[in-house]
């Protein structure tokens, strides 16, 4: 085990200079994570036994949220949801993003926030999938089917 710590060491040292020249934290986090799941691929077939390791340098454990979350299906995303939604006749009437909402907490067990939605509704709408009309009621935006 010490090899493979010795061998990180070297390659961040190696890569430390180019990381530290982006100003934002947020990048050099992206960029070591990046580097760090390349490193544990190409290590996965140099191990003798076959076992993968974990980005922490160990065997998962039976409970390891990676474990867990491979072997159990993922919730479908917010973009998946809508455009299934765009083929049933949810928005052939007048939806609110927070209707819309509800609507996947309730029938797809899947909580988003309205902010979430936001986006992938207006790029709906830019595609000519959806159309956007502000409620009178509320001055708030309406998706309905184009």
């Amino acid at each position: 085990m010490s090899k493979h710590i010795e061998k990180l060491k070297k390659q961040l040292v190696e890569v430390s200079e180019v990381v530290n020249s982006f100003r934002s934290e947020a990048v050099q986090v992206r960029i070591i994570d990046r580097l760090l799941d390349a490193i544990i691929e190409s290590d996965k077939g140099d191990l003798e036994n076959g076992e993968a390791l974990s980005r922490r340098g160990r065997k998962p454990r039976s409970g390891d949220d990676d474990e867990n979350f491979s072997h159990g299906r993922k919730k479908p995303g917010a973009t998946k949801i809508l455009n299934q939604l765009l083929s049933t006749d949810f928005f052939s009437a007048r939806r609110s993003i927070s209707e819309i909402a509800d609507y996947c907490k309730d029938n797809y067990d899947s909580e988003f926030k309205t902010s979430e939605l936001s986006g992938i509704l207006l790029k709906l709408a830019k595609e000519n999938k959806l159309r956007r009309e502000r409620s009178n009621d509320n001055n708030r935006f309406e998706y309905v089917k184009a």
